[in-house]
């Protein structure tokens, strides 16, 4: 069976909690544990969801908040749905090959 595995980045919502209203109030947190971000990065980094995070990062920010890996991220996996086919399809579905399809009509000149 094969499974969906999606996540959500919490990174905003630690922010807010910890009343930090902008996103530049976390480069200097972040230049004090050696992480060089620009203010870009940093915006990008909080208001977007990464596909790639160092684990340096991932540490210094654990580091920062006071928490595991586990509240910047909500980890979700759910089975996949099965796309049903057609030749595997009950009774009730027609076929359209050729002799179903209704033949194309011939017009006459009288």
């Amino acid at each position: 069976m094969k499974r969906k595995v999606d996540y959500t980045w919490r990174l905003a919502e630690l922010m807010a909690a910890r009343g930090m209203n902008t996103t530049t109030d976390l480069i200097p947190l972040l230049a004090e544990r050696d992480i060089m971000l620009s203010r870009p990065q940093v915006y990008r980094l909080v208001n977007q969801r990464p596909e790639r995070v160092s684990l340096q990062l991932m540490s210094a920010l654990c580091d920062i908040f006071g928490c595991g890996p586990d509240a910047l991220l909500t980890v979700t996996a759910v089975n996949a749905r099965e796309h049903h086919r057609a030749a595997n399809a009950g009774p009730n579905v027609v076929r359209l090959d050729r002799a179903v399809r209704p033949r194309r009509a011939n017009i006459l000149d009288e």
